[in-house]
């Protein structure tokens, strides 16, 4: 009775705490803005960071992940060479964007929302965004996704002919390290 016991608290202690996954390399993070009144699709690469979490009890799911800006990539090597620049995301002094978890609600059996830290050029404001999640092959896959006004963080200046809200699309898959 006494291992049983042991037992049971054993699964209740590991079970209550989160596991810890990475990016997988399929992670997206991609964005549109208008820019002279057409769309410009374009993406970020290599997203790191951890995972904690529990699909049982989301109080304890921590997101703490960042990419490299100078892995923005519109599919125009000449425009992306700009974006890269001190008027834009300036790579060489800032050379990743990091978000920090600081709650995670489970709202039913597949969404949620999310709130943390966001922080571009050394700038860092709150956001709160709703996403949908799924488990396939014991992998969570987070998706959302959510606007951004441009020149909260000092990007693009005063550009006059980029429109200065623009909309942020994840979709991200992690895996055990």
């Amino acid at each position: 009775m006494r291992q049983l016991f042991i037992a049971c608290i054993f699964f209740a202690t590991v079970s209550s705490h989160g596991q810890t996954y990475i990016p997988a390399a399929d992670a997206k993070v991609n964005f549109k803005i208008k820019n002279f009144g057409s769309t410009v699709d374009g993406s970020f690469t290599g997203l790191t960071g951890a995972l904690e979490f529990n699909e049982n009890d989301f109080s304890g799911t921590k997101f703490k992940v960042s990419l490299n800006t100078k892995s923005i990539d519109t599919g125009i090597g000449m425009r992306d060479n700009h974006l890269r620049k001190s008027d834009y995301f300036d790579v060489s002094q800032f050379p990743v964007i990091e978000f920090s978890s600081t709650k995670v609600v489970k709202d039913n059996a597949s969404e949620g929302i999310v709130t943390g830290k966001l922080t571009i050029k050394n700038i860092t404001k709150e956001i709160t965004f709703p996403f949908t999640f799924s488990i396939a092959n014991g992998s969570p896959r987070f998706k959302g996704e959510f606007k951004l006004n441009r020149r909260d963080y000092a990007v693009g200046g005063s550009s006059i002919s980029l429109a200065d809200e623009l909309m942020v699309i994840l979709d991200v898959s992690f895996k055990k390290p």
